[in-house]
């Protein structure tokens, strides 16, 4: 299992657009967002954007693992899956875990630039805690991905993944603050995965754990997209 995991991190770090998307833009927006848009704005905004931009990076690097999947689903690695005697849930769970290995890059990138360029302090067991929780947290997406993958062609994958990651970030106050948008969308927006995604690392950066709100919104929204995975999973099975 390490090395199956150490080989998806080296070809997932050799793929270019990997790097410059997943990894390079958060880091370029973060830094866009603190120190032109919002650069009177203080200490707090620079920690909530650094957290939120952190988020939007562990997005996109989760819902790419879909795509990888409907790339090997097109050479026919599906159908060598099925031969072999796993559960579907441990395919799913397997392939997850892998790729889960690949969220961490973009965390950290955004939090190094947080701390060199824009001087963002907090204590060591913040650090340590919001890395943690970001990286655990983004399971769902990557479960979501998966369902993608499993469900769609390579390239409807790659659209429609592209409008998750978009759609998920703006609704979810990853780019801009939940305070900004009008009441009903508001309301909308605290019960999107990505704003309690979120909500796990601005909860830390404030000192105290996330609530229990934010905890079983988040384990809710695992068991939907997970099922979704496991479905679109055996539902290739039976097509491919």
């Amino acid at each position: 299992m390490i090395e199956y995991i150490k080989l998806e991190m080296r070809r997932t770090l050799r793929d270019a657009s990997f790097v410059i998307f997943g990894i390079g833009m958060p880091v370029l927006m973060y830094l866009l967002f603190t120190n032109i848009g919002g650069s009177g704005n203080g200490d707090d905004w620079k920690v909530q954007s650094m957290i939120g931009m952190a988020a939007y990076g562990a997005l996109g690097a989760a819902l790419g693992v879909g795509t990888g999947v409907a790339s090997d689903k097109s050479i026919g690695w599906l159908r060598q899956l099925r031969i072999a005697p796993l559960a579907p849930a441990k395919v799913v769970t397997g392939r997850a875990i892998s790729g889960s290995v690949t969220v961490l890059p973009g965390i950290l990138a955004v939090f190094l630039a947080g701390a060199l360029v824009d001087g963002v302090r907090l204590d060591a067991w913040q650090w340590a805690a919001l890395t943690l929780l970001l990286w655990l947290g983004a399971l769902p997406f990557t479960m979501l991905g998966l369902g993608n993958g499993y469900r769609l062609s390579a390239q409807a994958t790659g659209v429609v993944n592209v409008a998750c990651l978009m759609g998920l970030a703006i609704l979810g106050g990853l780019w801009f603050p939940v305070t900004a948008f009008p009441g009903w969308l508001r309301r909308i927006a605290e019960y999107t995965p990505t704003h309690r995604f979120a909500d796990l690392g601005w909860s830390t950066s404030r000192g105290h754990a996330p609530g229990v709100a934010t905890i079983a919104l988040m384990a809710a929204w695992l068991v939907v997209f997970g099922s979704y995975a496991v479905v679109s999973y055996r539902r290739s099975a039976r097509t491919v």
